[in-house]
């Protein structure tokens, strides 16, 4: 029986990925070049994963003359939150709280990070206090 089809991103899915993120419109070819020497992917590999990525939703193609044109149809940020809303359900019971304490109890985190975050928490406080104020209206 075949397996479902994860619609996360695999590693080599998401070197791709970010070759489209980065150029925009490609063709397999421009892929294949536009990767560093070392670990390249064979043409036939590349032509194989942006099928996949296709198959899956991320990538949709046109035909220009005998060849194909990929383009990235999910962005970059999308993609993101994808993941870690997968990570999140997969390994924190769906729970962000779980996460962030993961993310901080090990202990490697920078004043400078741990400043950002601050400020990322108090402008999540400041727009739920606004969502919180406009549903009491």
């Amino acid at each position: 029986m075949p397996r479902n089809r994860s619609n996360t991103l695999t590693e080599a899915e998401l070197r791709l990925m970010r070759l489209l993120w980065r150029c925009g419109e490609c063709f397999v070819q421009d892929l294949v070049s536009a990767m560093p020497a070392e670990g390249r992917l064979a043409y036939n590999s590349v032509l194989t994963t942006i099928r996949i990525l296709e198959t899956k939703g991320y990538v949709e193609h046109r035909q220009e003359g005998r060849a194909f044109l990929y383009t990235a149809v999910v962005a970059e940020e999308d993609a993101q939150q994808s993941e870690v809303r997968n990570v999140i359900s997969r390994f924190f019971g769906d729970s962000r709280e779980r996460l962030m304490l993961a993310l901080l109890g090990g202990g490697d985190v920078s004043l400078d990070e741990l400043q950002a975050l601050k400020r990322a928490i108090a402008e999540a406080e400041a727009a739920a206090g606004q969502k919180t104020r406009r549903k009491s209206k």
